[in-house]
């Protein structure tokens, strides 16, 4: 596909979340249908069916591609999520990663595969994949990213500086295991993939030096992002870029000039008609409402959602800019909210001008 079905799709007024998650928490065993191909893609069917549209988006999971290089790397399960390096890995790690990209993947992420196949040959919705960001996943992968890069930013080099290293040697881990799981996807079916980068953001990048010297942003997070953009070229698959973090204009700017995604999608601190004047046209803005807040009746009451969602739609129609309405990022189920997030959700859908 090309931009101008994404155009259209904005021209038709379409609105939607990110929420395939509270579809999921309907089921009896949320857990077991995680791991279940086709119930997995039934959900994320039903999702895209219950928010009335073509795209269907997968659960967002960012979590999945570095637990994929620690089962490789050897560390056990339990604990993946809080393992972070501690020295750079070695060359022949990251050579080994890189060459070993065939390598079969857990059942988790077989089931994430599965549904993105479901999708693509069992209904009429387009299949979205979903996958970290390089950069993003290379700051989960060591415990302080955030001084050297503002090391690298200031001109340390990996040689003078292990620190340096550290975040160039997994940075290298991060982006092979991006590219592998990005792959597998479009092999799956996905025609457009979701690159989350949230952590491309002013805390772990310094507004000062960006403005300075932006050689650190291109070298860390466009660089690396460039090469999956290639990737899902050269297979015709649209790019969908998400950052939610907190951002300078100028880099919204080179994340729609540089990176040249279909859909830009940005966080709630971001106003889309400021932002709609750094990016082109033909690049469809998503997004906006605070939905991280909708689980809370005190800190986003229902009128107060149905004010935000004729507000952004009165702005973006106001500036012109392609806007689909949506959810700053995935709506996530909670328990004790759920009914009050699926209204929320529902009133973001359905409220008029």
């Amino acid at each position: 596909m090309v931009n101008q079905y994404y155009l259209d799709l904005a021209a038709q007024g379409l609105r939607m979340p990110i929420g395939a998650d509270l579809v999921l928490h309907e089921e009896p065993d949320p857990e077991a249908v995680r791991l279940h191909p086709e119930a997995l893609g039934r959900v994320v069917e039903r999702a895209a069916r219950i928010y009335r549209t073509p795209l269907a988006f997968p659960l967002m999971d960012l979590r999945l591609e570095k637990a994929d290089l620690l089962e490789f790397c050897g560390t056990p399960e339990p604990e993946r999520d809080a393992f972070h390096f501690t020295s750079p890995p070695a060359s022949e790690l990251i050579d080994a990663v890189w060459s070993s990209a065939g390598r079969p993947f857990s059942a988790r992420i077989q089931a994430t595969h599965g549904a993105i196949r479901h999708i693509a040959c069992h209904t009429d919705l387009v299949a979205i994949g979903m996958a970290i960001g390089p950069f993003s996943l290379m700051t989960k992968l060591v415990s302080d990213p955030i001084t050297p890069l503002a090391m690298a930013g200031s001109g340390v080099s990996a040689e003078q500086d292990e620190g340096v290293r550290l975040v160039e040697c997994c940075l290298q881990l991060a982006l092979a295991t991006v590219l592998r799981s990005v792959k597998a996807q479009v092999e799956a079916g996905a025609k457009a993939l979701v690159i989350c980068e949230p952590a491309a953001n002013t805390v772990y990048l310094s507004p000062r030096q960006l403005r300075h010297d932006w050689a650190v942003f291109e070298r860390f997070v466009l660089g690396p992002n460039r090469k999956v953009r290639a990737l899902l070229e050269h297979f015709g698959v649209d790019l969908i870029f998400h950052n939610c973090g907190e951002l300078l204009p100028e880099m919204v700017h080179q994340f729609a000039v540089e990176l040249r995604p279909v859909v830009l999608s940005l966080g709630g601190s971001r106003k889309l008609w400021e932002d709609a004047a750094v990016v082109p046209k033909n690049v469809v803005l998503f997004g906006n409402l605070p939905t991280k807040l909708f689980y809370s009746d005190a800190a986003m009451p229902l009128e107060e959602v149905r004010r935000l969602t004729i507000d952004l739609l009165n702005r973006m129609a106001g500036c012109g800019h392609p806007h689909i309405l949506g959810s700053e990022c995935d709506v996530l189920f909670v328990p004790e909210a759920a009914d009050t997030l699926r209204r929320k959700v529902e009133a973001m859908l359905n409220w008029q001008r």
